[in-house]
This record gives C-alpha cells, structure tokens and sequence, in this order.
C-alpha cells in the first residue's frame, strides 16, 4: 500500500506539472504526447492518491508515530486530480478563461476631463 501512495504521488505529480514541462523547448512536444496518452487516467491516480493518502494519514493519527509528508502529499495531489470531478467545474488552466466581475455587453464610457461632451 505504501508503494501505490509512492507511485500516485510521482505520477501525480508529474501529470500535475506537466503544463510547465510542455515549455520546455526541446521536450516540450514528447512531453506533452506523452501526457496526452496517460492524462485519461489521471483521475485513478487522483483516487489511488486519496485513498492510500486518506488511510495511512488514519493510522499514523490513531496509533503511528507521527503524521508524515507523504499522506499530507498524496491527498492534495489526489484533490488536484480530482478538482473537475469534485466541484463539476473544471479548474483554471492555460486555456480556461477566468472572468472577473460581470460584463454587460455595452462600450465603455470613456470620459476625458479636457472635453465637456463626450
């Protein structure tokens, strides 16, 4: 069980990270193929790193010795992966839009203080 909460946390993170490697210039594109073919199953890894994060943050909490990283790790990277699936709406990426305030749909005023009539 330890080495599933392992394996989900590097490949989480690496599916996670991704967006930044895809800058890369060089690796870029292969990085991003290969993204591409396991991203559809990231929503296993985001549930494997829940559940094992989830477990063994129970058992260090109830009779461990402390709580380490690796859970703490292993549940937020299992959040992350999940954050669409959690909240029906998919987190704010490159390419998702994110608008502030709400428009109207009408020009903007634009005023000057040198005119009197705009």
């Amino acid at each position: 069980m330890a080495l599933l909460l392992d394996l989900a946390n590097i490949v989480g993170g690496f599916l996670l990270a991704v967006a930044l490697l895809r800058r890369l210039p060089r690796v870029g594109d292969d990085l991003g193929r290969f993204a591409g073919r396991i991203a559809a199953f990231g929503w296993v890894v985001g549930v494997v790193a829940l559940v094992t994060g989830g477990y063994y943050l129970i058992v260090h909490l109830v009779s461990g010795p402390r709580v380490f990283h690796f859970e703490v790790v292993g549940i937020a990277v299992g959040v992350a992966l999940l954050w669409d699936r959690l909240t029906g709406r998919a987190a704010p990426g490159p390419t998702t839009r994110v608008r502030v305030g709400r428009s109207t749909g009408a020009r903007p005023v634009r005023r000057c203080c040198y005119r009197s009539s705009v």
